[in-house]
């Protein structure tokens, strides 16, 4: 079994920042891609950036020059600073993994419970 656990979400005022972080833990051999997500109310889930075992990153238009998706391969654990927050950040972030356990059997889909962003104006 799998858990992931977010941290570091909250309340920030405009142009503020925040460092989310999120460890994965339990039957873990390796970590393909891990990443973030958020949903605002009455929105879909969407993409906010995703980065590869290699280092390799992408990132949704919106927060592209602003946030920054790194990971620690040793701690398997990924993080997102988000700096210059907007109000229409506001969402719940979610962490993603792809995930490969001792036994080879791939869990792709793995998500954490989410953490609060809230950007007041």
């Amino acid at each position: 079994q799998v858990q992931l656990v977010e941290s570091g979400g909250g309340l920030v005022q405009a142009g503020g920042s925040l460092r989310l972080s999120c460890e994965a833990s339990g039957n873990i051999f390796s970590i393909n891609t891990m990443g973030w997500y958020r949903q605002a109310p009455g929105k879909q889930r969407e993409l906010v950036a995703i980065i590869t075992s290699g280092g390799s990153t992408n990132y949704a238009d919106s927060v592209k020059g602003r946030f920054t998706v790194s990971r620690d391969n040793v701690k398997n654990t990924v993080y997102l600073q988000m700096n210059s927050l907007k109000p229409e950040d506001t969402a719940v972030y979610y962490c993603n993994a792809d995930i490969i356990h001792y036994s080879g059997r791939r869990s792709p889909n793995v998500w954490g419970q989410g953490t609060q962003v809230t950007v007041s104006s």
